[in-house]
């Protein structure tokens, strides 16, 4: 089974750099997009392709949004109590309400309609897949330098914001982890976490250890969440001495060129699926196209 997440940063953009014939390439099983940023109205007739598709486009336009694609239609699927969009090939979207989540983890309500996460149960394996697009976040304010920042400083309000998105999320993804376990599925989060683990996911570690996301305590969350009997991250698992490969390079300058790139997208697995992984791959351009700022993670799955 083959499963690629993808930060398609605008999914009207990325297929104008085109997504489309990507998709019709690498041929995979399960897509989860992030920044989809587009309305239901907007999405393009092709924006999903011939997959099915469940999609939260949160409340603020032109932001956010994550998705799951499959072949055949999910057998549930579950936001933090935001309605969803379901749309069939060929076939309009329609709005359903989200299958139960159970009891939502203190402080994570907050961010129900941002179309920040999602998560479905597969038809065909029993296997729970979730996406994720967690905030960026920000410097804490003893770090913010005026003339050195790119964005007016903020007393470190993003910074607290995206502290109190993990906390919050930590406790989610645990129940949701714990959850698909009882019901006899594994667990995948994929996405785009907006936090490099270690030295070998930034090129430029050194100089970014004062960076938003490659803050210590944001590293130190990554690793809370990884052991041998939580969550795996697999691409590491499959490359353990590699630097990278990295997943995101700014627009900016020549990072792209120079492979100064980030490592922040991410599948983390149960054990069992951890152990079933056989081939990650990152497709940093699609015939000499760069399809966002991010490119797509994709892992083949012995399932």
């Amino acid at each position: 089974m083959r499963i690629a997440s993808v930060n398609v940063n605008g999914i009207r953009a990325t297929h104008r750099r085109g997504f489309a014939d990507w998709m019709a390439s690498r041929d995979c099983d399960v897509l989860t997009l992030q920044e989809v940023r587009c309305t239901v109205a907007d999405l393009p007739e092709d924006a999903f392709g011939g997959y099915h598709a469940v999609y939260d486009p949160g409340s603020i336009s032109g932001r956010n949004g994550v998705a799951i694609l499959t072949r055949r239609p999910v057998a549930a699927v579950r936001t933090w109590g935001a309605d969803v969009v379901v749309r069939s090939p060929g076939e309009p979207a329609t709005w359903v309400p989200s299958d139960d989540p159970g009891t939502l983890a203190r402080g994570i309500s907050r961010y129900a309609t941002e179309g920040r996460y999602i998560e479905a149960d597969l038809a065909d394996v029993p296997l729970t897949v979730a996406t994720l697009y967690l905030p960026k976040g920000g410097l804490p304010e003893h770090l913010q330098r005026p003339g050195r920042m790119r964005e007016a400083p903020d007393g470190g309000a993003k910074y607290r914001r995206k502290m109190h998105f993990l906390d919050a999320f930590a406790r989610q993804l645990d129940r949701a982890r714990r959850t698909a376990r009882a019901n006899g599925r594994e667990f995948l989060l994929t996405g785009d976490l907006n936090i490099a683990h270690t030295r070998q996911d930034v090129a430029a570690w050194r100089r970014s250890q004062q960076a938003e996301g490659f803050l210590p305590e944001e590293r130190d969350w990554i690793s809370r969440q990884l052991s041998p009997r939580r969550l795996v991250d697999v691409v590491r698992r499959l490359h353990p001495d590699a630097d990278g490969p990295y997943t995101w390079w700014s627009w900016l300058g020549q990072a792209y060129a120079k492979d100064a790139g980030w490592r922040i997208d991410y599948h983390l697995a149960s054990p069992g699926l951890a152990r079933r992984a056989v081939c990650a791959e990152v497709d940093r351009e699609r015939r000499g196209v760069r399809l966002s700022d991010h490119a797509p993670v994709v892992v083949d799955y012995d399932l």
